[in-house]
């Protein structure tokens, strides 16, 4: 099968899912060059509350392939993070669900969701120093953040593989799951996702990402939106809130 990036839009959750399994599911050109115009249309359906990113069979990504860094690695680069940045601007959440490896480019595109689920038995690594690459300045910021300064440069550095206890310890992953597990939690926390208000993780994405001169705006969309009242409505009629920020109104 051609490696391609394919997606499926269920119950308001849009799945992506990574397909390269002759190769572990590494990124080609083409597979990093099709993310952002296809988290893009993603974006601007209403139909869609929140994205998972997966990979194909029992592996999540194993990184960029090697063989597309032959010709110009700085494009190949360039590529790469394009599509990060793309993925971690996308609007709505975005989780990425973990099996088998994730290294290299595969945990660049991991880290730039919001959260991450793993199984058992995955496995995490950072990869340039084996390839003589200089890691981009915005990946290692993104990953910093996540881990903090001093397991940054251990993955860095090493260039080592880490296990889901240590991923977990050290803030990478967000849960681990038991093996067969992953799937339903997955469902699971997606179907409460969806289930709130739009506004309030569209505003707190933007200001967790470092957009903190948009608080107005936010203020705006607040008093114009009728979430937070049907949310107080909701609570003390005791029933579930039906949020309508973002969803666009008939005719």
């Amino acid at each position: 099968m051609e490696p391609r990036l394919s997606h499926q839009v269920t119950d308001r959750v849009a799945t992506v899912v990574i397909g390269h399994p002759a190769k572990r599911n590494a990124m080609t050109a083409a597979m990093w060059r099709s993310l952002p115009p296809l988290l893009d249309e993603l974006a601007a359906d209403p139909g869609v509350r929140a994205l998972v990113l997966t990979g194909e069979g029992s592996t999540f990504c194993a990184g960029a392939d090697i063989s597309t860094l032959r010709g110009s690695p700085e494009e190949a680069q360039r590529l790469a993070v394009a599509a990060e940045e793309a993925l971690a601007a996308f609007p709505k959440p975005a989780l990425a669900a973990i099996r088998g490896h994730c290294v290299g480019g595969g945990s660049q595109l991991a880290a730039a969701c919001d959260l991450r689920l793993a199984e058992e038995g995955a496995l995490f690594g950072v990869t340039p120093a084996k390839l003589g690459i200089v890691y981009p300045a915005s990946s290692t910021r993104r990953l910093v953040s996540l881990v903090g300064p001093a397991t940054a440069k251990y993955l860095l550095f090493s260039g080592e593989l880490i296990d889901t206890e240590r991923a977990l310890r050290t803030g990478l992953v967000d849960e681990v799951l038991p093996e067969g597990g992953l799937g339903k939690r997955v469902a699971e926390l997606t179907g409460i996702l969806v289930s709130r208000s739009q506004l309030t993780q569209a505003a707190a994405k933007e200001f967790a990402n470092g957009r903190t001169d948009r608080d107005g705006h936010w203020a705006r969309q607040a008093r114009a939106g009728g979430d937070t009242a049907e949310g107080v409505a909701a609570f003390l009629e005791r029933r579930q809130p039906r949020f309508t920020w973002g969803v666009p109104t008939s005719g």
